[in-house]
Parts: C-alpha cells; structure tokens; sequence
C-alpha cells in the first residue's frame, strides 16, 4: 500500500510521546538538541510545551546558562515565579518570570514605560552596548515613563536593573523558535518513525566515520 506523505509542517506540535523522548534525553542526531549537556538540562527540565524547547535553546549558551536551574525549579514548582512588576506576568509568564529573549527586554520597556518598539530596540542595543552616558540618558527616559504608568522611581530603576542584565546576553527568541521548530520536528520523526530517521541519519553521515 502507498504511505501517504509526511506533511512537516501539519505535525501536532503537543504530541506526549515526542516529550517524552526529549525528557529522556533521547536526542542523539536530534537538531539542537544532541550535545551532552544539552541532554542533560532536558532531562532535568522534562519540557512538555514548545514553548520550553524554545527557552531551553535560548538559555543553553555562556551567560544565560547561569539561569537554567532557577528555569527548571521554577517549572517544577520547586522556586516561586516571582516579577519584578505584576505587569510583567504577560511578557515573562511563558519562562516562567525570567527574561530568556530580547523582545522581553523590548517588550519590558513597551510595558513599563511606554517605549515605542523603535525606541525599545534602541534601548536593548545601548544595554548590550554597555555605553555609561546612553545608559544614563535612557535610565532617566524609563524612569520617567514608568512614572507616567503610576510606578514609582524605586521599582522602576529595580527593572531597569533586571533588564540590563538580561539585555547583554537575551537571545532572539524568533531564532530560537525557528531552531525549536526544527528540533521539535526532528524529535517527533525519531520517535514516530525510527528506523527510516536512522537510515535518513546513517546515509547523511555516511562521509563522517566517526559520526
């Protein structure tokens, strides 16, 4: 009988079994996902939504990294999500109250003090920039923004705070859905159709000894 053909892009994106093999650290020629400590951290995480996936690729690089366990424990349930404002449940709820992205940074400004998204990006920049005198420019604009949003100069100088230490290292999250994506993609094939994942693998390595 014919198979019918694999439509990529129609695959559920919440399929239990998928998870589970990520959760097991199975991902060994999984796009992403196959480093050793990268198997270790979705062992730990046990991710369940895509919106994990993405994270997790955000975080697992020098800097961010320092926040995966608060990531997992939080997860789990195991450390309270806490905000640094009640209005930014809406912007960090999905990482769980750490700021994993860029556009949470952005977005944070946007939020809190009223940036518009040019003038958020601009911000995120000088942040990455590290650049003292833009800083003090734009640390008075937010501060002054937030004022007009009812929050008073403490609390917004404390997020101002928590974004620039996010703003050196926040990955784009739409690089790290789009790689999510493919990861997500990759995983539901091993699991649901392992020997023709194998072969497709064997045969794209077949140069690489090794591999």
């Amino acid at each position: 009988a014919d198979v019918p053909a694999l439509e990529i892009l129609a695959l559920p994106l919440d399929d239990p079994e998928t998870y589970a093999l990520l959760s097991r650290g199975q991902t060994t020629a999984v796009f992403q996902f196959e480093s050793r400590g990268m198997k270790e951290t979705l062992v730990q995480a046990k991710p369940d939504r895509l919106e994990d996936l993405i994270a997790l690729n955000a975080l697992y690089r020098p800097g961010p990294m320092d926040f995966i366990p608060n990531f997992i424990a939080r997860k789990h349930g195991r450390e309270r999500i806490v905000y640094p404002h009640p209005l930014l449940e809406r912007v960090a709820g999905n990482t769980y109250g750490i700021m994993v992205y860029q556009e949470q940074v952005m977005q944070t400004a946007q939020v809190v003090a009223g940036y518009s998204l040019g003038g958020a990006d601009l911000l995120r920049r000088a942040m990455g920039k590290k650049n003292a005198e833009e800083m003090a420019k734009q640390r008075a604009i937010f501060v002054a923004g937030a004022a007009a949003n009812g929050i008073g100069g403490d609390k917004a100088n404390e997020i101002f705070d928590t974004m620039e230490k996010f703003a050196g290292y926040g990955f784009n999250k739409s690089h790290a859905a789009a790689y999510s994506l493919v990861a997500y993609q990759t995983a539901w094939l091993k699991c649901h159709h392992p020997a023709a994942f194998m072969a497709a693998t064997l045969s794209s390595e077949m140069a690489d000894t090794d591999k």
